[in-house]
């Protein structure tokens, strides 16, 4: 291996050296200040290492992984959505009796599995920076195991991931045996081709895995792991999970499965197209009676992941592009949402009950403000993120005349408003209920001011989203 190859690799190798040394400090010294500015700072780190590795024209080190401009954005987006995180963690652990330096380090160690995923271009680093990232979900899930809440989260995530991923591994293992292949250059043609001449041993390897995909993703109808975990694990991990996690996997599908919007007529679009309707319809009409916040946003999330599929679905670069920016869209929304709910949770519990919002506006404005206009990013409302992402869905929907699909996403988002119209009204307009406990007194200046950066963030590229469409134009470009 070169200096020039090792320069390529370097967000990877920044990235596996943060954790190890988050470890050695704790190791000599308990300071949860010190793990958390270690971990800013090998995040950091990772940021500035794409920039370095950016400038080289050997993008192919190894058969495993490609680091294209495609793979640099969404490592970029990862490691900065796991920055957040972070942040928001440290007051969320300061109020609970936990030694938080682990954490951080299976927070850096999960982000490696993501990078991991976004570059991958074969069979081996695919499973293995899934590994990576869910053995860093069940640890970081039960983390403040004085909870059972927590520990049935984690276990419940255990089972079900661990289930699904031997059906990844056997999927994997007769896709090989039947093509030769483990690449994605190798398994484009097969998918072109839509499946409808193929053996049944390669039919079956392709739905295992997309079953596997699916799970991680949370889509109909592998989603019923989705609000138990998101309601039962902390609010910042809810936040990773619903963020870096599921970006990874779908930056991932995009890379592998791309192919299948070539041939609209194939047994795999119309799967993929049926998945994305039952996401949509499920998640908003599940989540319509919900009370707790927590698995409102979980069954938000299975919406949005089915809104992903309708231009995941679609044709061209408009489609691609898209997707990524709906993605950046909806991290920065969720990390808003959950940040509110992990800022305002006492010791003793998650600010999770509707109830716990009630009022909120009268005692934090500004908490209630940022809450607000993430909602409304979730929901679509003009001069947010949010309005722009879906324009740009449906836009490469039609551009496709994918107009089933279009009118479920439209008709569902419609239903999506009410759910989300119920927390601001619980803020804004309802009493808190006598005797209940006030939420809300105090929020600490560093999540104070991530919330202030994600809701500026939705606010100026929801008027103005040129920039970052011209430099996700860039990224997707190598994939395309």
């Amino acid at each position: 291996m070169t200096g020039g190859d090792l320069i390529t690799l370097l967000p990877l190798i920044v990235l596996t050296a943060s954790p190890v040394v988050v470890m050695l400090a704790a190791a000599f010294w308990r300071s949860h200040a010190l793990a958390l500015t270690l971990t800013l700072v090998g995040l950091t780190a990772t940021i500035v290492s794409l920039f370095i590795a950016a400038g080289r024209t050997s993008r192919q080190v190894t058969p495993l992984l490609s680091f294209d401009a495609y793979a640099l954005f969404y490592i970029g987006l990862l490691t900065a959505a796991t920055a957040g995180v972070a942040i928001l963690s440290w007051n969320y652990l300061q109020r609970r009796h936990v030694h938080p330096e682990e954490y951080y380090m299976l927070l850096l160690t999960a982000t490696l599995g993501g990078a991991v995923l976004v570059a991958s271009t074969h069979f081996a680093s695919f499973f293995l920076g899934l590994e990576i990232l869910s053995v860093s979900l069940y640890a970081l899930i039960v983390y403040p195991i004085y909870r059972t809440q927590f520990v049935e989260a984690a276990v419940k995530y255990l089972v079900l991931a661990g289930s699904t991923s031997a059906f990844l591994v056997f999927g994997m293992a007769l896709v090989y045996a039947e093509t030769g292949t483990m690449t994605v250059s190798g398994l484009a043609p097969l998918l072109r081709a839509g499946l409808g001449g193929a053996d049944v041993v390669v039919v079956l390897g392709v739905v295992l895995l997309l079953v596997g995909v699916g799970f991680k993703l949370a889509v109909v109808p592998f989603h019923m792991w989705t609000p138990d975990v998101y309601q039962g694990a902390p609010a910042p991990v809810g936040a990773y999970v619903a963020t870096v996690s599921k970006g990874a996997v779908f930056a991932l599908l995009l890379r592998y499965f791309r192919p299948v919007s070539l041939d609209p007529g194939s047994s795999l679009f119309l799967v993929f197209a049926a998945v994305a309707i039952a996401s949509m319809v499920a998640g908003n009409l599940l989540a319509l009676r919900q009370d707790n916040v927590k698995r409102i946003l979980a069954y938000s999330s299975i919406a949005h992941l089915g809104y992903l599929l309708v231009a995941f679905l679609a044709t061209g670069e408009r489609a691609a592009i898209a997707v990524t920016f709906y993605l950046v869209a909806y991290f920065a929304t969720t990390l808003a949402a959950f940040g509110v709910v992990a800022a305002l949770s006492p010791p003793e519990r998650d600010a999770e009950s509707l109830s716990d919002y009630r009022g909120l506006a009268r005692r934090r404005r500004w908490t209630a403000t940022a809450f607000t206009i993430a909602l409304f990013s979730l929901a679509g409302m003009p001069l947010t993120m949010g309005f722009i992402g879906k324009f740009y869905l449906v836009t490469a929907g039609a551009g496709s005349a994918l107009w089933a699909l279009i009118i479920v996403l439209v008709l569902t988002s419609t239903v999506g408003l009410y759910y989300y119209t119920r927390v601001v009204v619980a803020m804004w307009v309802r009493q808190p209920d006598e005797g209940a406990e006030a939420m809300g007194a105090a929020v600490d200046g560093a999540s104070g001011a991530v919330l202030a950066a994600l809701t500026a963030f939705l606010i100026v590229f929801g008027v103005y989203p040129a920039p970052l469409i011209h430099l996700i134009e860039r990224a997707v470009s190598s994939l395309l």
